[in-house]
């Protein structure tokens, strides 16, 4: 058995890889061999590598078991895939990245995609090191099992994320003496029993002032699969709960406690109850840019937080904490509950002070009048046509902000935006990676024009690989929430328009289908038969670039 063999093993066995997704040249085109005999990883080769590591996050992005594989040759083809390690890396992402490598002996030389960082050469080591968890090189066959071992262990250990490993050209052949089965020893991170009991305290003691509690759900709930215990106990207390963008629609949005997205974009009730709230339980959340008013300075202020997360960096990186727990979310709600069991049980105590005209975003009127379609009218039409389960990907863009604030989100469906790393065109690849772990479920792309455009080759490979996602294109000629931020600052703007081709021309060149829609009483009818066709389709929506998303405060 060789290194590429080993390699390919390795992910067979650890039932957590069922697709890898990347691209070849001179240095690792060995490897596609061992991945063709492979009778339980479908291999995607993609256009471009960056699409390879998008798609590797999306893999795992609602499947926190799975890990997300890519690869590619060294020096270019690794560097395309650091944009989706950065993602990884700043979303808590399992992701492993195996690129090629200059073979020792030639090192310095100038070889052919060298980046050994020698004679001139760029340092692909450091710069992996500093956008995963950990980076390896492997200098001899008989350490990839260790390596392989080490790393994927480390991606899952703690706050998952990406881990990278270098395999020199001439180790990819090399024969493998002492081949074994590799252990995942993946440690839960558990909290403390003294931090759960304050917390359980503090809670109790809330409910019997009478003081106002909000729960804001961020997104590590959803990496640790924590949403039984958060609605035993928002249901249990009677707490109102409002969720990050990044974690839209993981609690019911039509439940009675749901308040809806809190920040930047936030729904008016979210806003208004949080100014009421003398608690807030921030439950694997980050206090990103986009869930603190741009980090407004002042926000806590006179309110007690109560802050789990399960990075130690990330307690009072932002806001200091009251009360903090280290933990998997999880295990952390579930160590509250118990506590709380012990000291008597919860009761629902005080009805929520929740304002009576109860109000998101898709409960108001669309703000502005449009002259083409009106975006809020888009992500309103996904929101009615998507069936239960579906996933909704938004990519980076105005077109983000508008499905956070107008899609109503019930029945196990799922959201996801870029988070705080943030690049266009991310989820316009990543959704491929969603659908092939979710093959039951419904994934519908969100993207802006100006993200798809960085992507869109990528249909091709969803056509050769049967992989049915539908593309929505929110197609407005430019890129609208720069061209919104200029205006904001300067009341004038520069770039900000170009040229879109004829996507439905575009889409059956790539073999799949294509529709325009130009009138807003189109939008369903047909976004229900994209999603029928159960292929890769593009919807290419004529909207309104002069109407913009509402800003609870201005960028």
């Amino acid at each position: 058995m060789d290194v590429n063999q080993a390699v390919v093993r390795i992910l067979e066995e650890t039932g957590r890889v069922s697709h890898v997704f990347g691209s070849t040249g001179q240095v690792n085109a060995s490897m596609l061999l061992s991945l063709r005999d492979s009778k339980k990883i479908k291999t995607v080769i993609v256009r471009n590598e960056q699409a390879a590591s998008f798609m590797a996050c999306g893999y795992t992005m609602f499947n926190p078991d799975n890990l997300g594989v890519c690869f590619a040759t060294g020096g270019p083809g690794a560097f395309n895939l650091f944009s989706g390690m950065a993602v990884a890396f700043s979303d808590s992402l399992p992701v492993l990245a195996i690129t090629g490598y200059a073979s020792k002996n030639v090192r310095g030389k100038g070889c052919l995609n060298e980046s050994s960082g020698l004679s001139r050469t760029p340092d692909s080591h450091k710069m992996f090191s500093a956008t995963t968890k950990k980076s390896y090189i492997v200098e001899d066959a008989s350490q990839i099992c260790d390596i392989m071992e080490d790393a994927i262990n480390t991606a899952f250990d703690g706050r998952p994320g990406p881990v990278h490993i270098h395999i020199p050209k001439n180790i990819t052949t090399a024969q493998v003496p002492n081949f074994r089965s590799i252990k995942l020893s993946i440690k839960p991170c558990l909290p403390k029993p003294s931090a759960a009991k304050e917390f359980a305290a503090r809670l109790l003691s809330a409910k019997e002032k009478k003081e106002n509690i909000l729960a804001l759900v961020g997104y590590g709930c959803i990496r640790a699969g924590a949403k039984d215990e958060l609605m035993r106990l928002v249901e249990g207390m009677q707490i109102p709960f409002v969720t990050t963008m990044d974690a839209k629609g993981y609690l019911d949005e039509t439940h009675p406690l749901s308040l809806g997205v809190y920040g930047t974009t936030g729904d008016p009730v979210a806003m208004d109850y949080f100014e009421k709230a003398d608690v807030v339980l921030a439950v694997g959340n980050s206090f990103a840019e986009n869930a603190t008013l741009l980090f407004k300075e002042d926000l806590y202020d006179n309110k007690t937080l109560l802050h789990i997360n399960i990075d130690p960096k990330e307690i009072n990186k932002v806001y200091a904490a009251d009360l903090s727990i280290v933990a998997d979310a999880k295990a952390a709600l579930s160590a509250i509950l118990t506590q709380i069991d012990e000291m008597g049980g919860m009761t629902a105590g005080n009805a929520p002070a929740i304002t009576a005209d109860k109000k998101k975003w898709i409960d108001l009127p669309n703000q502005g009048t449009a002259k083409k379609i009106h975006p809020a009218d888009v992500a309103r039409a996904i929101s009615a046509v998507a069936p239960e389960n579906a996933i909704i990907m938004g990519d980076a863009g105005s077109h983000m902000l508008w499905l956070s604030e107008y899609m109503k989100l019930g029945k196990n469906q799922r959201y996801q935006n870029p988070g705080s790393f943030g690049p266009m065109a991310s989820h316009t690849n990543g959704c491929i990676g969603v659908k092939c772990a979710n093959p039951d479920k419904v994934v519908i792309s969100g993207s802006g024009d100006g993200c798809y455009l960085m992507a869109g080759f990528e249909l091709l490979t969803a056509v050769q690989n049967n992989i049915p996602v539908v593309w929505v294109i929110f197609d407005n000629g430019e890129f609208n929430v720069i061209k919104k931020f200029l205006l904001n600052m300067f009341n004038d703007h520069a770039y900000m328009g170009f040229m879109n081709p004829d996507y439905v021309a575009y889409a059956k060149s790539c073999g799949a289908d294509g529709f325009r829609v130009e009138k807003a009483e189109d939008l369903e009818p047909t976004l229900k038969k994209a999603i029928a066709l159960n292929k890769p389709v593009l919807v290419d929506v004529a909207i309104d670039g002069d109407v913009f998303a509402n800003m609870n405060k201005s960028m």
